[in-house]
């Protein structure tokens, strides 16, 4: 068992009571390992970043094998883990259904500020803060605070008034030309909860401002291959495109964080699984 696996099954273990399967002999061939969670159909490929392999397109063809079978596979690499393990636990967690969770019906939404934006992604996204034109945050008044029920929400919140506990954020219009017609389209960049907690409804939410405010013709936005499908995009209204050709990365063995593939000196080379494109069709709805 490689090191990551040990980690990652020790998460599980001491979180859920759900049993789980290291390799499985029914799974596909990989150099790395698979920890299976039936209850849950999820199966965790635990990537090391000292194995390294010349296929570009493997972790994307290994994601197809396994959606026939509705089982959700996450893509964990080495690095991730070592450099935003606090943001996995929370993704892990409420994959698990282990996370606390609140519905968007006590928040409010509102305009936030690119600094409030920022230190929110950061703190709380696996690809941290860009660039956006539009920000929205919902926010858990202090008056619903008692649905909060672990500890670290409760010292989070002694002294506020409100709770940020989910953003969304957008690109600025673009016009785009499609089937003939011109389109007022919008990215949303980013999409957010706040860590170990689901806002349930908090993005249908979050859109329905963002369009009453903005009237977009469309909204476009892409879902991470290595972590989801996009198939709660598709419950929400949005149509899935395409899948992206896989990302090149250079990781750095001995501080486990990221660069371009320009930076190639000592460096591994990998390809992740690409994004899901997905389009919102509004102009004629």
């Amino acid at each position: 068992m490689q090191k990551i696996t040990a980690y990652i099954k020790d998460f599980i273990t001491r979180n859920t009571d759900l049993d789980l399967i290291v390799n499985p002999n029914d799974f596909p061939d990989t150099p790395y390992d698979f920890i299976f969670i039936p209850q849950q159909k999820l199966v965790i490929h635990c990537i090391s970043i000292g194995i390294e392999l010349g296929s570009t397109y493997f972790f994307q063809e290994l994601s197809h094998i396994f959606t026939p079978k509705n089982l959700k596979v996450i893509h964990l690499w080495e690095d991730i883990w070592y450099s935003k393990q606090p943001i996995v636990e929370s993704r892990l967690r409420a994959l698990l259904g282990k996370s606390d969770t609140i519905p968007a019906r006590l928040t409010k939404v509102s305009r936030i500020e690119k600094p409030v934006l920022d230190k929110f992604l950061e703190d709380n996204h696996l690809q941290g803060k860009t660039n956006a034109k539009l920000k929205y945050g919902l926010w858990l008044p202090k008056q619903y605070f008692r649905v909060l029920h672990d500890e670290s929400f409760r010292l989070e919140t002694s002294e506020k008034e409100s709770l940020l506990v989910a953003v969304a954020s957008f690109s600025n219009a673009k016009k785009i030309v499609r089937d003939g017609q011109v389109f007022r389209s919008y990215e949303m960049i980013r999409f957010a909860n706040y860590k170990g907690l689901t806002v349930v409804g908090g993005l249908n939410k979050l859109l329905k401002k963002f369009i009453e405010e903005n009237s977009p013709d469309d909204i476009m936005t892409y879902a991470d291959a290595d972590w989801s499908d996009g198939s709660n995009y598709e419950k929400l209204g949005f149509e899935r495109i395409t899948q992206t050709p896989p990302i090149a990365f250079w990781v750095d063995k001995e501080t486990f964080t990221r660069k371009y593939i320009e930076d190639t000196i000592g460096k591994a080379n990998v390809y992740n699984a690409g994004n899901w494109k997905f389009l919102m069709k509004l102009k004629n709805a």
